[in-house]
């Protein structure tokens, strides 16, 4: 048990990658609140966290929104009165070419993926600061660090994400709290299962790993830099990417 004791919050944690998060923490010992566009979604992923054993709270909240927000960590702070982990997971894509790309396509990602991932550093680090002890997760992407035609807006805010917790790993150092990134490449989600076998063999020609990852992999990681063990670890990005970036 990890995260015994631990409270957790998880954006984007009603599905996929989150979700996997989610249920691997509370496996651990946590008590877990997520937060979802999906109301339903979200609720459903708190009674799988519930048949674990452990307290869950969901949350309908657009991360994109600083009051939405903060209301949802004073509920949290209120029901479990600490908050000891977040994991910054929520996050969209609106691919295309830079030429073929809308102005409302490159705000609408940079909002979510970025600003998403300020609003919630901020507010849950007030929280941390005064206890003096925290654990900051965010999930980037290789993409942030190699770049990917047709993604400059993803790319653009997976970067920023890298460098943001550089910053604020150094800010928040001196009162306990670790800031972290994880970078994952190309985990096998339902988009990757649409794609065709021709497809996959090029994606797996770049992996020295040959497999994509799936989502364990990368909550694996997340885990990791959530627990104990990564006390002396603050600042750094860990790739999950079977070699691909290398």
């Amino acid at each position: 048990m990890k995260l015994e004791g631990k409270v957790a919050l998880i954006t984007g944690g009603a599905r996929g990658i989150g979700r996997e998060i989610a249920l691997l923490f509370a496996g651990e010992g946590a008590d877990i609140a997520i937060c979802d566009v999906n109301k339903e979604v979200a609720a459903a992923t708190a009674k799988e966290i519930e048949a674990l054993g452990r307290r869950a709270l969901s949350f309908e909240t657009d991360v994109t929104v600083f009051k939405q927000v903060e209301e949802m960590m004073n509920i949290i702070l209120d029901n479990f009165k600490h908050i000891d982990i977040l994991v910054n997971n929520a996050g969209i894509t609106r691919d295309n070419l830079l030429l073929r790309m809308s102005e409302e396509d490159w705000d609408k990602v940079l909002a979510v993926n970025l600003k998403g991932v300020f609003n919630c550093t901020k507010a849950a680090s007030r929280i941390m600061i005064k206890q003096r002890s925290g654990k900051i997760v965010n999930i980037a992407s290789i993409i942030g660090i190699m770049g990917n035609a047709g993604q400059a807006n993803y790319a653009a805010s997976k970067g920023g994400i890298i460098s943001f917790t550089k910053s604020i790993a150094r800010e928040l150092a001196s009162r306990s709290i670790n800031a972290n990134a994880v970078a994952p490449g190309f985990i096998q989600t339902a988009m990757t299962d649409k794609l065709t076998p021709e497809q996959k063999s090029a994606m797996l020609a770049n992996i020295p790993l040959n497999r994509l990852g799936v989502p364990l992999d990368v909550a694996n990681a997340c885990l990791f830099l959530s627990c104990p063990d990564s006390g002396y670890i603050t600042g750094q990005t860990i790739v999950v990417d079977g070699g691909m970036s290398m």
